[in-house]
């Protein structure tokens, strides 16, 4: 069985062969930890990083422009960005529309020329089946990080969107109006031109403890434009994918509502028994590895214990269950080896 077949299993309640590992090493760690110390973790874990080859010579990553140390950058929308360590997503540190006197001359990218993120050649993206488009065993688009909700709070501020959604601002509604018609036509261009058979939605909506708006302010403001856009990608054939960081369980039905078939959620902040008992066997688990406690601070023995609890609780011999892990600066080496080991160890748990 191939990585598309498996995947597809896994989604779809088939019984695949194992559970999908994603490990990705965020560019920052690069320059956090020595090179040849992580490329030796990726040469000694090949179903991880099956197509790793070492490089001799280290070159520092290509940091994307909204990830570069001490080089502000602008996005379509606005939205002046700064980080502080090239390779991590800094923050907004200008919105737009901080007061709503600039509505009027306000004017929202275009969809057939950029992304969220930048310019953007549609044609030639699918000539050469770029980043952009596919992934290495099915065609996907991703709309985004920050398209709706944390859009919002980019253009406007995130104070000023609660209050805004308390005061029913109209010019709120015509704001949503804009990013949506934007987000279609990003969704409608990873179908016609990357063919996409996986789409993704990615944006957080969890704080550590409840989400960042009310479940009413959710249903009202953001959910309805979700399900459009799901729609359209589940018409299409799309599988929808969806990441939300933090705590979901206020809003997870809603969420759901709105069309999603594999919903990547975070493990601990959630709990991995409410995991268990409100989402394993009736959606697809993206399952995200805790980084604030265990992986960060524990043992390998009890990071090995983790992988191995999640998999018992939320994966099934049927398949609906994934998994990945960020790696990010300050989490040992050591416990960043164990959690390979046991992703690998536990991928096979119900083969």
């Amino acid at each position: 069985m191939d990585e598309r077949e498996n995947l597809l299993r896994v989604v779809r309640f088939e019984r695949p062969e194992y559970i999908p590992m994603t490990f990705h090493i965020n560019d920052a760690c690069w320059h956090h930890y020595p090179p040849h110390a992580l490329q030796d973790l990726m040469e000694g874990h090949p179903f991880l990083f099956p197509d790793f080859e070492r490089s001799p010579e280290w070159a520092e990553p290509n940091y994307p422009a909204y990830a570069r140390a001490g080089e502000p950058f602008v996005d379509p929308w606005g939205c002046v960005w700064e980080t502080s360590d090239s390779g991590l997503m800094g923050v907004v540190t200008r919105h737009p529309l901080e007061s709503w006197h600039d509505f009027e001359n306000y004017s929202p990218p275009d969809p057939n020329k950029t992304t969220h993120w930048g310019p953007i050649d549609w044609q030639a993206e699918a000539e050469n089946i770029g980043p952009a488009i596919s992934q290495t065993c099915l065609p996907n688009g991703e709309i985004g990080h920050n398209h709706t909700w944390l859009k919002l709070i980019d253009i406007r501020g995130y104070q000023n969107v609660l209050f805004d959604m308390a005061d029913r601002e109209p010019r709120l509604f015509r704001l949503l109006e804009m990013l949506e018609d934007f987000n279609t036509g990003l969704v409608r261009n990873y179908i016609k031109y990357g063919h996409a058979e996986w789409m993704g939605f990615a944006e957080d909506l969890g704080m550590q403890h409840g989400p960042m708006l009310s479940p009413q302010s959710f249903r009202e403001y953001i959910q309805p434009s979700y399900r459009r856009l799901m729609r359209m990608a589940r018409d299409a054939g799309c599988i929808v994918h969806v990441h939300a960081d933090g705590d979901l369980r206020a809003i997870i039905d809603d969420l759901l509502d709105c069309g999603v078939d594999v919903i990547n959620l975070q493990d601990l902040v959630n709990g991995i028994d409410w995991i268990a008992e409100h989402l394993a066997g009736r959606i697809c688990i993206d399952l995200d590895i805790d980084r604030q406690r265990i992986t960060h601070h524990g043992t390998p023995a009890q990071i090995d214990a983790l992988i191995r609890e999640e998999v018992e609780k939320l994966g099934s011999q049927q398949g609906g269950l994934m998994m990945i892990y960020g790696l990010y600066p300050g989490v040992p080496l050591e416990n960043a080896g164990a959690l390979m080991d046991a992703m690998e160890k536990y991928a096979t748990y119900y083969s």
